[in-house]
């Protein structure tokens, strides 16, 4: 159970979320990212809302429901698609950013807080097209299980 009253750091809240949903939890996952969403800075708050909503919809497609599995998962893609164009669209020239202003974590941007918002957008994409086509009986496990964050060497297998 995810208490009430979580405050997390946007790293904090990605990580723990990104744990959740690779366990096959993603009404948990929602928990923590509603918690960021309604803490969050104007500017972030469509990043996390729409993926709490893409939790809500890994979280029906595990309960059978397939109409509510591709509207909350379209839903959510759309905003997480709308913080990135915000993001994009207010980002400095690369020419602007400093050697250590690049190396800083940042909130905006394509990976913020180690989110890989093309990816998680790549995978909702397909799971709300596949389970739109198909159904949800054909779908493997392993693909209601997406992570949010980049890939590290020691998630990789034989990593460290």
């Amino acid at each position: 159970m995810i208490p009430d009253e979580l405050a997390l750091a946007g790293p904090d809240a990605a990580r723990l979320a990104d744990e959740l949903l690779r366990t096959g939890r993603p009404f948990h996952a929602h928990e923590v990212l509603e918690a960021s969403w309604k803490s969050a800075a104007p500017d972030e708050r469509d990043l996390w809302q729409g993926l709490a909503q893409v939790a809500v919809g890994l979280t029906h497609a595990h309960r059978g429901n397939a109409r509510g599995a591709v509207t909350l998962l379209r839903r959510g893609a759309d905003r997480v698609r709308a913080y990135r164009d915000a993001a994009e669209a207010s980002a400095p020239d690369a020419a602007e950013v400093s050697a250590q202003d690049a190396a800083e974590p940042s909130a905006g941007g394509g990976r913020p807080y180690g989110i890989d918002i093309t990816a998680v957008l790549a995978a909702c994409d397909d799971l709300a097209a596949r389970i739109e086509r198909r159904g949800l009986a054909g779908i493997p496990a392993a693909d209601l299980r997406p992570g949010l964050l980049v890939p590290t060497e020691a998630d990789a297998p034989g990593g460290v």
